[in-house]
């Protein structure tokens, strides 16, 4: 089997997610989840190293984790009207020490960074059917998470049930994550979700414009930095995310 053999399904998926982490990075940052999102990705370690000790997929376990985070974030907001940034803080920092506890250290390494792993065609068309869920989630609902963002009075006058659009979007959110994390590991999805959605800020004049221009970054970054990854051997997480931020630095030339 040829290096192309073995990296090309892994390639498409990345491509897959990082279209959806660009539609589902707009929303995120018109909803002050810019440190959020970074955050709610580490919410997966409990779940990664509970799954570690029972000898289970360590995905299995970071989904569960990431969806029961997700209800708890939305029950919090709606409960306490805790921002969510704040409420998802709290969590990051003890998801983190109880996966600490949970994971080697050197299993964690993996887990914060994220590898490239060989996958068959069910996973391939798996994770395609979940991202193309995630963009088909964002066009329908645009336009009321765009509004539920300025105004939640008006949303709701206009019939939107913007609580039940909250736990939406916060299910779609980590759905994405969960999409990214054995590829940029629990440290780095975040930033594939919010800097190209950042880069597209600075350039784009509208919503949908935005939309596009984030997920092309998104592309952008995940292409170049996985031929950089295969050609020099470094890791791909990293090599991603810094291609992400090279073409925001050149995003701020032409910030409008």
């Amino acid at each position: 089997m040829t290096l192309i053999d073995t990296h090309l399904f892994p390639f498409i998926l990345m491509l897959a997610v990082a279209i959806a982490s660009g539609f589902v990075g707009i929303f995120a940052l018109m909803r002050h989840m810019t440190l959020a999102s970074d955050a709610m990705s580490h919410v997966a370690l409990p779940g990664l190293g509970l799954a570690i000790i029972l000898k289970i997929n360590p995905l299995l376990g970071a989904a569960v984790a990431l969806i029961l985070g997700a209800v708890i974030v939305w029950a919090l907001e709606h409960k306490t009207k805790i921002p969510t940034e704040t409420i998802i803080g709290v969590l990051f920092s003890a998801a983190l020490a109880v996966g600490s506890l949970l994971a080697s250290s050197e299993e964690l390494i993996d887990a914060f960074f994220g590898e490239v792993k060989s996958i068959g065609g069910a996973e391939l068309g798996v994770g395609i059917l979940f991202a193309v869920g995630i963009i088909a989630f964002i066009f329908r609902f645009k336009d009321g998470l765009a509004l539920s963002v300025m105004s939640k009075d008006l949303a709701r006058t206009l019939g939107i049930n913007t609580t039940r659009l909250d736990l939406y979007f916060i299910l779609i959110f980590v759905l994405n994550i969960m999409l990214g994390l054995q590829f940029l590991g629990v440290l780095l999805m975040g930033s594939l979700i919010i800097i190209p959605a950042a880069t597209a800020r600075n350039v784009a004049k509208s919503l949908t414009p935005a939309l596009l221009v984030s997920a092309g970054v998104a592309c952008l970054s995940v292409a170049i930095g996985f031929f950089i990854s295969l050609t020099f051997g470094s890791s791909i997480g990293p090599t991603i995310i810094t291609v992400a931020a090279g073409i925001f630095s050149l995003s701020l030339f032409l910030r409008r």
